[in-house]
């Protein structure tokens, strides 16, 4: 990407500082800065990563900074599989004993979810 020149607004200057400088530019006193984003950005490259980081003693006190402080057991999963009966009141009940669950888990019910429920659960003739 080329350099690209900033054009000073008098309008948009938030501090007398920058209204006198967009002022200075405006009458030709002072050259308008010029910004190359890719130099920058490859600047800034350098800077998001220190040194130590790039070392093995980095790695090793990064992973200490972010390990868990508990030890937590894996879940069991569990499947449950659902007759289809065609009983609207045998999906109520299976959702009912999803609901009174001991660990009370949340989980994400989106519209197109209900709707597989109520069509599972429509009487078929």
């Amino acid at each position: 990407m080329p350099d690209e020149e900033v054009k000073p607004n008098l309008n948009e200057a938030s501090t007398q500082d920058a209204q006198l400088a967009a002022e200075s530019i405006a009458s030709g006193n002072e050259k308008a800065p010029t910004v190359d984003f890719d130099k920058d950005y490859a600047a800034a490259q350098q800077f998001s990563v220190s040194e130590v980081d790039r070392t093995s003693q980095g790695a090793a006190a990064a992973q200490a900074a972010t390990a868990p402080e508990y030890q937590i057991s894996k879940p069991q999963e569990t499947t449950t599989q659902a007759q289809s009966t065609g009983n609207p009141d045998d999906f109520l009940e299976l959702a009912k004993e999803v609901g009174n669950s001991p660990t009370n888990s949340v989980s994400n019910i989106s519209d197109d979810l209900v709707k597989q429920a109520l069509e599972k659960g429509e009487r078929k003739n």
